[in-house]
Parts: C-alpha cells; structure tokens; sequence
C-alpha cells in the first residue's frame, strides 16, 4: 500500500546538486503540497549513527540501532522534518562527517525499509513533492508523476561548491548508482529534465506544464 490513493505524490529524483531539491520545494509551495527530502531523512540517521558511536560500515550495528530510535515528525512552513528521538537535526545534516558517510549508512537495508516505510505512511495523509534518488523507482513506483532532474557534472560540481559542500560529486554519482539496495536510477516512466542552463522557476514551469499535459490540475 503506497498511500497514493487519497493522495497525489509527485516523485523528484535526480543525482546531487542537479536543482532536485530547490525544484521540489518550490512545486511543492505553488502546488500548496508538502515537501519531503528524503535525503535529509537519511542524513538525520546518518548524523544519528554517527553520534552514537555505531560505525558506519557496522551494517549489524545499524540495523539494531535504526530498531531503538523513535521517529517521529513535524511539519514546518509547508516542509516535513523528521525527527528522531524528538530531535530536530536539521541543522547538522550537511556536517563534513555526515556528507562522508551518508551514502554508506544508506545502502543498510533496514535503514532504507524504514524510511520508505515512512514517506508511504505521509502520502497516506498528505498530497506530497517528494525528492531523491529512488522516490520513482522505488518508493512510489505507481505514481503517474515522474520526473529525472539532471545537470551537467561540470554544473553539479559547481553548485556544489557554491552550498558551501565538499563532498566529490563523482564519488557520490558512484556510490548512489552501484549500491545494491535501490540504486540511483531513471524510472523507465520518468520523465527528465536536464537543469544545467534553466533557472528554478524555469525548471518548475516546465513541470507544472507537463503535469498539465497529463490531466493535472493545476490552479
């Protein structure tokens, strides 16, 4: 049960620094959806692992410890927090040490069925523009709406720069895409969207034209 039958779900992914998550927060305010990283969903297990003293390539470690954390949620100015143990992290997702290691804490299983547990759970009460990197393919693989966002590694690399990150972007393209558990993909009903030269609104425009042309409706 994907929770997409009360509700619409509109699946972003996309690789780091393509535009997906400024794109998607900005569907979701025209739209008056919610918006939901899940990436900082993984990010906040990963900074918790962390701060817990698991090791990240304890994948045992993990598990038993994603199974002892209570998580919980709040939704502020029209975007989903997750929180953990009833704390907020989102200050700490971009630490250096949660770039480094946040792509491995991913590919745990029981992380990933968790978290995909929980984004159904929210689309069961809420219409939701939800970015990442398997939203489509995995997570809601029945949604009629599907988008790729993509750039050039040349761009991504300089936006990343530009967030004040400096994680590699060619090593995190190779671990999202080679991991075992839900690798990065394009959904074979995706539709892709390349960023590289378009600004948000542009790029937003775009979507809610091609919604449109699928029979959305669209104030």
């Amino acid at each position: 049960m994907e929770g997409q039958d009360r509700h619409s779900v509109i699946a972003i992914d996309g690789p780091a620094a393509s535009g997906k998550s400024s794109v998607a927060r900005e569907l979701a305010r025209r739209l008056t959806f919610v918006y939901v990283n899940s990436g900082a969903m993984y990010r906040a297990v990963t900074w918790t692992v962390i701060n817990r003293s698991v090791d990240p390539a304890d994948r045992e470690g993990i598990a038993k410890l994603i199974g002892s954390l209570r998580l919980g949620g709040k939704f502020l100015d029209g975007e989903f927090h997750l929180l953990i143990d009833d704390a907020d992290l989102t200050d700490h997702l971009h630490e250096d040490r949660v770039n480094a290691e946040v792509s491995r804490v991913s590919t745990v299983a029981e992380v990933r069925e968790l978290l995909v547990q929980r984004m159904r759970d929210y689309a069961g009460n809420h219409d939701l523009v939800i970015e990442g990197r398997d939203i489509g393919s995995v997570v809601f693989p029945n949604t009629a709406y599907k988008f790729y966002i993509d750039a050039s590694p040349e761009v991504r690399a300089q936006r990343r720069v530009a967030q004040g990150h400096r994680d590699e972007i060619a090593q995190r393209d190779r671990a999202d895409s080679l991991r075992s558990a839900s690798p990065l993909i394009v959904a074979k009903d995706a539709q892709v969207i390349d960023t590289s030269h378009l600004t948000v609104n542009q790029v937003v425009d775009e979507i809610i034209a091609r919604l449109r042309r699928k029979g959305f409706a669209v104030a």
